[in-house]
């Protein structure tokens, strides 16, 4: 009980700096691989066909840098401190541009003779105990073409060798952020193809802000609650509903590392219970009705005015797939349990809910592409309180664009619009800077707009 109190103190007061049994995400050779670890003193991190305890990484600040070295008892994490050598390196380069400029690589031919270096002599110095940086020195004094090569060709080939020989792990904090941009790079599918720039989109468009009791529909594993959770900090409720009787899985929040009192805020509630009281019959059953009929033709075509997108099938994991497991290494272990503590997605409290029957809720956000958005939408709409935005998430156009055409003819929203977010990310450094060479294409479609009281 007291470790719990002191996990909980240390999350509040130092939440900067890692503790024991809080979840880090390792980015390992800067986005080569990440990894979603949880921080213990038996836990590892294998790293190539080298495995390293993560004991060194507990009290670090998030952002700290660490490199693996070879020591006598096997490879271990040693964190690495900024130094001013490289802005000194640089200067020297301004200073004088010349020493490089007449240098090209036309004249250099790769035909695997340029190094004299055998793999034979690389193990030999890891047996004698040489360090990466050493084995990487060792190499480029033993090329004879790196001195022929651009400063921006050498320095490209020491990062080559570094990844190989002396990989690097940056320390990341577990945030809504960092989390679905790991997802989205490795697997996307997990999360609906749910983009961060879409991510940031929808809590913006939903006005999520502190103090507000916002409807969550989260079919893509816990990311969409854990961030309106983190923009809440626990002013307000988030509450996640379901159809049926078993919640969605939101297995992804537990990555987030909330405290007790956020934790007590993520609450869930199937939509049949919040729609069992007489005051929501503001929207009418035959608006909806007729809204649901108008989308069809009688011919059983989109109607022409509508935006279409040929997208083919929608390859989306089913319920049961969305369950993401923090580390499978950890997992396996009984000795690596994660902190146990208030579990979030915890049946809403009997008054809260009927406050929201009466009042309604301040913002709606969906992400459920396995679902007909249309069909949500109509139930869950009447449960917003006036005048309160809402936003819906699609990985494809046409779903969106057919709950718009709906929303219109019932004339139950306001300010409908159809945004698709756009994203180029940079390579920043000097004298390289340009667009990186590849990038995704679509990160989704976001519908957002304003509820009002429905009339003839």
């Amino acid at each position: 009980m007291s470790t719990n109190k002191t996990q909980e103190n240390s999350y509040k007061n130092n939440n900067r700096l890692t503790w024991e049994g809080c979840s880090v995400l390792l980015d390992i050779n800067d986005g080569e691989r990440m990894v979603f670890e949880r921080l213990t003193a038996a836990a590892t991190l294998k790293i190539g066909n080298k495995k390293c305890s993560l004991l060194p990484l507990i009290g670090c600040p998030f952002g700290s840098l660490f490199q693996v070295e070879n020591g006598t008892d096997g490879s271990f994490l040693s964190r690495i401190f900024s130094t001013l050598e490289g802005n000194n390196d640089l200067q020297e380069e301004k200073e004088s541009p010349t020493i490089h400029g007449s240098k090209d690589n036309r004249e250099l031919v790769d035909n695997n003779t340029a190094q004299s270096l055998t793999g034979e002599d690389i193990d030999e110095m890891r047996r004698k105990g040489a360090s990466g940086v050493e084995i990487i020195e060792a190499l480029i004094t033993n090329s004879a073409t790196f001195e022929k090569k651009t400063s921006f060709s050498q320095e490209k080939y020491r990062l080559k060798k570094q990844k190989k020989y002396a990989p690097r792990v940056l320390l990341r904090r577990p945030a809504a952020r960092s989390i679905c941009e790991a997802y989205f790079k490795k697997r996307p599918e997990q999360i609906g193809f749910l983009r961060m720039d879409a991510l940031a989109l929808l809590l913006s468009m939903a006005n999520v802000t502190s103090h507000s009791d916002v409807l969550v529909v989260d079919m893509i594993g816990g990311l969409l609650t854990g961030a309106v959770a983190e923009r809440l900090g626990g002013n307000g409720y988030v509450c996640n509903t379901f159809r049926g009787t078993i919640p969605y899985p939101v297995d992804i929040v537990r990555i987030f590392n909330f405290g007790k009192e956020i934790c007590e805020r993520i609450v869930s509630s199937s939509v049949t219970e919040l729609c069992s009281s007489s005051n929501l019959t503001s929207v009418s059953s035959d608006q909806l009705e007729d809204a649901c009929d108008t989308r069809i033709q009688s011919n059983g075509e989109v109607p022409s005015s509508l935006l279409t997108l040929d997208t083919g099938e929608i390859m989306i994991p089913s319920e049961d797939g969305n369950t993401q497991k923090i580390s499978p290494e950890t997992s396996a272990s009984p000795a690596l349990k994660p902190y146990k503590g208030t579990k979030a997605g915890q049946k809403a409290p009997p008054d809260a809910i009927k406050s929201w029957r009466e009042n309604g809720f301040s913002s709606l956000i969906i992400a459920a592409p396995q679902v007909d958005a249309w069909s949500m939408v109509k139930e869950l709409l009447p449960l917003l309180s006036f005048s309160a935005p809402f936003a819906f998430y699609h990985q494809y156009q046409q779903p969106l664009a057919l709950c718009m055409h709906n929303l219109q003819v019932g004339k139950m929203a306001i300010g409908l619009q159809i945004s698709e977010p756009w994203l180029r990310e940079y390579q920043v450094l000097p004298s390289r800077t340009h667009p990186h060479m590849q990038m995704s294409t679509s990160g989704g479609y976001v519908l957002s707009g304003t509820r009002i009281h429905g009339f003839e």
